[in-house]
């Protein structure tokens, strides 16, 4: 029996706001542990959380950018657990009443468009964190982290296989870092995900028993945990066995999953409306002035890349993985005013050493002004191609613009006709019998003399020029 691969996703984003959703502690990562704590974090009697409004302002940015319909009367819950890294016993989130409801998410794989759903996003604060000493046989609590602000993305269970649950998640990332809501970094924490995962024969409606794999934090480790999780599944179903409902955590090292709990369902949270906080309220004004401020998203940018400035949908996802290199990229244009040239060279030139520098485009030494002016000169026929590839490296290594390093080193190149032909007219001279071949036919000579005539100007000859003239000069030679 073949199975379908039912997946669902649960990201957890951390939104950049200075301070915590339900008070003034700081919401800033890193620092000494338990330093950013105050009275409401720690759920002391009579402290009293007030919702922090940038909080729902960024809510609001991401349910517009994902065409959600926007709740305008919404309210938190309190979600019962216990817990040492949760100090009141509960964690304020949303449950019936969520700010954000029926969006969704385009991205592309390769040229295919898909399109997966969401059902909810709703704000809730974060849990602090639990480290356990082995040394000592104890755990300790950091509560850092408690109160910090989140979004939770609920996708439909739409994903099919791990490869597209893992581009699903780096369209969220490119989202609210466009958006400039949350930096995305997963090795801090600021983008977490949840997956829940089932099997159900080719064909069936009903969807089959599902597991949850808690807590990962890379792209790489979301598909290892599905692709596992599929097998394992797999297997237990096709030797006639019932997968157990459960809550399962990945061990990377290994790439296997293991039990952590039961899983739950929303009853055994035991959830009701918070009655220290009011419902938010939503005008319909406070969501048009964020529309106005929100930034250019990136399928508008991909849009543009193909429609006005010719680029391929690929060549377009790669320009806008990031906001800053899209907007590079359009410098980059704007300098040598050629869209194609310029893609070429920031996705295959400068993204290349980019990333074997593990550098980022803000980073990077070579300016889009610079490298504009180095595509000019290959089209001026000032340089050429591959005198651009040495000249890049060069302005990687040092951060000189081409202009200067063509300077210093001598490589204008040679156009002028005259210089040219004297150069052949040697070769020439010099090759009797090869001239012989290739004015008898011998089309192969053609590269040899080209070869001879670039060799004999130190690489600097037009190569274009180079080859018009050798024909024009075996021509008047045949006559």
């Amino acid at each position: 029996m073949d199975f379908e691969t039912v997946i669902g996703l649960e990201v957890h984003v951390q939104l950049a706001t200075r301070s915590k959703i339900f008070c003034a502690a700081s919401a800033a990562y890193g620092g000494e542990p338990n330093e950013f704590i105050d009275p409401v974090t720690l759920g002391l009697p009579g402290a009293l959380p007030v919702t922090n409004k940038r909080a729902v302002e960024f809510a609001i940015m991401l349910g517009i950018a994902t065409s959600c319909e926007i709740r305008r009367f919404n309210r938190f819950a309190r979600k019962h657990y216990f817990y040492p890294d949760l100090p009141k016993g509960y964690q304020i989130s949303q449950f019936d009443e969520p700010i954000c409801e029926r969006g969704r998410v385009d991205f592309f794989i390769g040229d295919i468009k898909r399109t997966i759903g969401l059902k909810r996003i709703h704000m809730e604060e974060d849990a602090g964190k639990n480290i356990h000493d082995s040394r000592t046989n104890s755990s300790l609590v950091d509560l850092n982290r408690a109160g910090v602000p989140l979004l939770e993305i609920v996708s439909e269970p739409e994903i099919h296989s791990p490869a597209e649950a893992a581009a699903y998640l780096r369209a969220i990332r490119q989202l609210v870092r466009y958006l400039e809501i949350s930096d995305g970094n997963m090795e801090e924490g600021s983008l977490r995900c949840d997956a829940n995962i089932s099997l159900r024969p080719v064909g069936q409606l009903t969807f089959g028993t599902r597991t949850e794999i808690k807590n990962l934090n890379s792209f790489k480790f979301v598909e290892r945990a599905l692709e596992y999780e599929i097998a394992r599944q797999t297997s237990i179903l096709k030797a006639g066995q019932h997968v157990v409902q459960q809550t399962l955590l990945f061990d990377s090292v290994n790439g296997t999953t293991r039990p952590m709990r039961s899983k739950e369902e929303s009853a055994d949270y035991r959830y009701f409306p918070d009655p220290d906080l009011p419902p938010v309220v939503v005008e319909e004004s406070w969501i048009r002035e964020i529309q106005r401020e929100l930034p250019k998203l990136p399928a508008q940018w991909a849009n543009e890349l193909v429609s006005e400035f010719g680029l391929s949908q690929y060549d377009a996802t790669v320009l806008t993985t990031e906001r800053a290199a899209v907007e590079y990229y359009h410098q980059v244009v704007a300098a040598c005013g050629n869209a194609k040239a310029a893609c070429n060279w920031v996705t295959s030139e400068l993204f290349g050493v980019l990333n074997k520098a593990g550098l980022s485009i803000e980073e990077s030494p070579v300016s889009s002004s610079s490298l504009g002016a180095l595509i000019k000169l290959i089209e001026t026929d000032v340089i050429s191609g591959k005198m651009a590839k040495s000249v890049f490296e060069e302005m990687f290594a040092t951060g000189k613009t081409p202009d200067a390093i063509v300077q210093e080193k001598g490589l204008k190149q040679v156009s002028n006709d005259e210089e040219i032909l004297v150069a052949i007219r040697k070769e020439f001279d010099n090759n009797p019998g090869q001239l012989a071949g290739y004015l008898g036919g011998n089309e192969r000579l053609h590269g040899f003399f080209v070869g001879q005539v670039m060799k004999a100007t130190g690489g600097q000859a037009n190569p274009k020029k180079v080859n018009e003239l050798i024909r024009q000069e075996a021509a008047l030679r045949q006559k």
